[in-house]
């Protein structure tokens, strides 16, 4: 291990404080939800979906984070070539579960809020029943779809031309040409496009929702409501806060990872840049969801000394 630099320096201290920070949070919330279950609160379909969140996440923070805060620190990371498919494909799918189960929060969040009388109020009564399972099929797809990325990637040390090797600090991709290239990133950038115009969709209706019910409190004359203090009002203002910060953080990735790719080989600032941002909201999401969640866990302990009654549904 040579001498390291200020910056090398940074950019590990930086990756190391993401990967703790990140998997303390993630932890706390899983611990947060297992001890409401545990307890006897009814977990909503929206819990349901945090949970493959949180896996998202956690995944994320390992697989993309640790090989590469060893490597800022200056070790030698030689995972070969299955090992650096494996790590890649492993990041592709953490990724799709990040933005996978941040749609279907945002989607699954509409449908509970949206009006009785809409026609969304059969949705709304079967969605709790499809949560889970239609994460899981989500997984399976991205799973599947991300197969083809394994034949790019391969390991550092390679007998390959080098003038046709893209390289990404402890591994490296194979380049192709331009149109084969520009097909490949539309094939797998499809699934994230979707997912996001869901939620920039939903995101709105919610919005709208909103909206309508704040100027329908204004008419309200009595000193025990206030506008937009319901649980389900602040459960969708939660959501609509990480929708946001991920729609964001997705941006500016996008931007930097188009850039990228039309520079033969990037810069060592610009592939760490580009990891940090990835870090940001797998570390800064299990702190807002249980932002929301707190007044959630203060009620849990007062139904605790009042067991008699059946299990309680949360409703926030």
């Amino acid at each position: 291990m040579g001498r390291m630099t200020d910056s090398e320096v940074v950019i590990g201290v930086v990756f190391s404080l993401q990967i703790v920070i990140g998997v303390l949070g993630n932890c706390s919330l899983l611990y947060h939800y297992l001890f409401l279950y545990f307890t006897g609160f009814k977990l909503r379909c929206t819990d349901l979906i945090v949970k493959h969140l949180i896996v998202a996440n956690l995944l994320t923070l390992l697989v993309r984070g640790v090989p590469h805060s060893i490597a800022a620190f200056g070790w030698q990371v030689s995972p070969g070539d299955v090992g650096c498919k494996l790590l890649f494909y492993l990041q592709r799918i953490s990724r799709g579960g990040t933005v996978g189960s941040t749609c279907f929060l945002s989607v699954f969040q509409a449908i509970t809020i949206s009006s009785r009388i809409s026609r969304w109020a059969e949705l709304k009564v079967k969605a709790p029943q499809y949560a889970d399972s239609s994460m899981c099929l989500f997984w399976v797809l991205y799973s599947l779809v991300n197969v083809i990325f394994l034949l790019s990637i391969t390991g550092k040390q390679s007998n390959q031309n080098l003038t046709n090797l893209k390289h990404h600090s402890y591994c490296s991709s194979i380049r192709h040409n331009k149109i084969a290239e520009s097909l490949y990133a539309a094939l797998l950038s499809f699934p994230d496009v979707l997912c996001v115009g869901l939620m920039l969709w939903t995101s709105s209706y919610m919005v709208s929702i909103l909206h309508r019910h704040k100027q329908q409190m204004k008419y309200i004359r009595t000193t025990n409501v206030r506008p937009g203090s319901s649980p389900e009002s602040r459960a969708t203002k939660n959501i609509l806060l990480l929708v946001i910060t991920y729609v964001c953080f997705y941006t500016v990735s996008c931007i930097i990872q188009v850039y990228s790719s039309f520079t033969y080989n990037p810069t060592w600032i610009l592939v760490n840049t580009s990891i940090i941002i990835a870090g940001f909201f797998p570390t800064v999401s299990p702190f807002l969801l249980l932002r929301h969640d707190a007044s959630a866990c203060k009620r849990c302990f007062a139904n605790i000394r009042n067991r008699r009654s059946p299990s309680h549904m949360r409703n926030g």
